[in-house]
C-alpha cells in the first residue's frame, strides 16, 4: 500500500478505536477477531535511546489491555490489514518491522499542514471517539473505557460541558412567584 492509503487508514483505524499511536502502531495481526470483530490492545511502541524501536507489553503509562468492540465500518479495514500482515505488524515500515509513533505523528503533522490543517495532530482523532461517545449521551465511563483513561481524564478531556440545572432553575422560578 501507498503511504497515503497507510496514513489514511491508520487514521480511520484511530477513529474506530480512540487508541494512541504507539497502541495503534504496536498492533499486529493476532490483535483483530474478525469473528468478534474486536481489537486487543495491549501493547505500545517506544523508542530506547541506543537501541532502537520496542514494542512493550501494556498500554502506555503501562496501562492494561483493551479490548474494543469495533464499528462495523471498519471491519473490511482490518481484514486487509490482517491479510496483508498475518502475524506482523498492521502498520509495517518499509523493512516490515515497527513504525515509529513520533515519525508519524510528524508526518501526521506536516501533510495536515501541507493542506491548512496545522492544528490537526494524530491525537485530534483520539479526541473525536471520546466526544462522539460523549454527544451521544452515553456515560463518562464508556468514554473512559473505550479510550482507557480513567473517568476523571475522560471528564476532563472529552465531556462537553453540560447545562446541569435545568429543572433546578425552573423549580428556583417558584421564588419568585411566591413573592
Amino acid at each position: 500500500m501507498s503511504r497515503i492509503s497507510n496514513s489514511q487508514l491508520r487514521r480511520d483505524l484511530t477513529c474506530a478505536t480512540g487508541t494512541r499511536i504507539s497502541e495503534t502502531l504496536a498492533l499486529d495481526g493476532n490483535d483483530f477477531d474478525a469473528d468478534a470483530a474486536t481489537i486487543h490492545v495491549r501493547h505500545h511502541i517506544v523508542r530506547i535511546t541506543g537501541k532502537g524501536l520496542a514494542r512493550k507489553p501494556l498500554r502506555k503509562g503501562n496501562g492494561a489491555g483493551l479490548l474494543l468492540k469495533v464499528p462495523e465500518w471498519s471491519l473490511p479495514m482490518w481484514r486487509r490489514r490482517v491479510q496483508a500482515a498475518g502475524t506482523g505488524p498492521l502498520f509495517p515500515s518499509y523493512k516490515d518491522d515497527w513504525l515509529d509513533p513520533s515519525n508519524v505523528m510528524h508526518a501526521i503533522k506536516e501533510a495536515y499542514g501541507a493542506i491548512g490543517y496545522g492544528w490537526v495532530t494524530s491525537h485530534v482523532f483520539r479526541k473525536t471517539v471520546g466526544t462522539t461517545i460523549d454527544a451521544a449521551g452515553l456515560p463518562t465511563t464508556a468514554i473512559a473505557d473505550q479510550l482507557g483513561n480513567t473517568r476523571a481524564v475522560a471528564e476532563r478531556h472529552y465531556r462537553q460541558p453540560r447545562l446541569a440545572n435545568h429543572e433546578s432553575a425552573n423549580a428556583l422560578e417558584s421564588l419568585r412567584r411566591a413573592q
